[in-house]
């Protein structure tokens, strides 16, 4: 996903960190590796502010408490919907956001008995994104989900040796961002070479492109590693059909069969009660072949409220935004305000999302997010 941000090459990394790494891998505990193997709605979390462009606290917690009543077992925190900008030094928003999606994510563990994942995306050149993930892991996170979109210059063996350090300090997550929107493409050789790195426990396709998703499946395949890394759809332009297609690879030996089990998605920071149910009925077609032409249908849906959502006929300029115009609609955020003053719906896109909403209620979460909004705010 996209926006006016600036690139986040140029943010700086937390100032009470250093960059280096731990004596010793970090591993994932084992309930990690099984939670994001089963396939889980993992939404990218979004930053709420006040007016003055300060962190709303309340908000932000309402946020989080919402995605974990509808379901979601992972919280993404610090990736694009995030805003990137959270990281320079004049807002310095990185660190609080992460600390409270944690305390949040703690609490509602506690509270249910249950264990959530959490993902801090990891920025910049390898020294800041090594502080970023040095940070993460010391505030509970699990997983560290790196963009590249800071190294456009940088070949496959400098971004694996990238790579390979931020995972001797967190167990990582790989992710392919749309070139359209600050991301660069990667070669299939890249995604095999990340894929052997013994500390990837993911990867998350969004390049919004069938040829080069199937680039990361085909290194992934290559890999040797495909029973061991979960796959996440990240192409919010094709979210259902990631989940329900059975891909057959090619790989040298043999074929090579692999699923994409959950999504880490922009799309899914919305109406996440919905995202739940369409998981599990994805999951659930598996076995029961009867249910495509329906879930074939729904991804047509899906995919038409996403492009509203994402402003596409705008080039995604509007991606947050319109994000943030559903939530607010909601109730759970109280204004359309962003790091970037630039940072806006455009012209018609309010109408479109307006549209998409009324025409598939029964895509939206409305009725569950107005039953337990004040629970949520307290």
């Amino acid at each position: 996903m996209g926006s006016s941000n600036s690139p986040e090459s140029q943010a700086n990394p937390p100032a009470t960190t250093e960059a280096t790494p731990c004596d010793a891998r970090f591993l994932p505990p084992a309930w990690v590796h099984q939670t994001l193997r089963s396939g889980i709605v993992i939404p990218a979390h979004p930053l709420a502010l006040t007016v003055n462009r300060k962190l709303d606290e309340r908000r932000q917690r309402a946020l989080s408490r919402y995605y974990l009543a509808a379901g979601a077992k992972g919280l993404a925190v610090g990736s694009h919907t995030s805003q990137f900008a959270i990281r320079r030094p004049e807002h310095g928003l990185f660190q609080p956001m992460l600390e409270l999606a944690a305390i949040t994510a703690q609490e509602h563990d506690e509270r249910t008995a249950s264990k959530t994942v959490l993902i801090s995306g990891l920025c910049g050149e390898t020294a800041q994104a090594m502080a970023e993930a040095k940070l993460a892991r010391d505030l509970g996170y699990h997983v560290g989900m790196i963009s590249l979109a800071a190294l456009p210059q940088a070949n496959d063996d400098q971004l694996i040796a990238h790579c390979a350090a931020i995972a001797d300090v967190i167990p990582i997550f790989g992710f392919y961002m749309q070139t359209a929107v600050g991301g660069r493409e990667l070669s299939q050789g890249f995604w095999r070479r990340l894929a052997e790195i013994p500390n990837l426990v993911g990867i998350k396709m969004a390049p919004f492109n069938r040829y080069q998703t199937l680039d990361v499946l085909r290194g992934v395949a290559d890999s040797g590693r495909a029973d061991e890394i979960a796959l996440y759809t990240g192409n919010d332009d094709n979210i259902i059909c990631d989940l329900l297609t059975p891909f057959e690879i090619a790989s040298k030996a043999k074929t090579i069969p692999l699923r994409i089990v959950g999504g880490l998605l922009g799309h899914w920071a919305c109406w996440t009660q919905k995202a739940v149910e369409q998981l599990r009925q994805c999951h659930a077609a598996r076995d029961n072949a009867a249910l495509y032409p329906q879930l074939l249908q729904l991804a047509a849906q899906v995919t038409e409220c996403n492009a509203a959502l994402f402003d596409v006929r705008n080039q995604f300029a509007g991606c947050i935004a319109g994000i943030h115009y559903v939530l607010k609609e909601q109730g759970l955020l109280q204004n359309l305000i962003f790091l970037d003053p630039r940072e806006q719906l455009s012209p018609g896109q309010q109408e479109e999302i307006d549209r998409v909403r009324a025409t598939y209620p029964h895509l939206n979460d409305d009725p569950f997010v107005a039953e337990h909004l004040d629970q949520w705010l307290a």
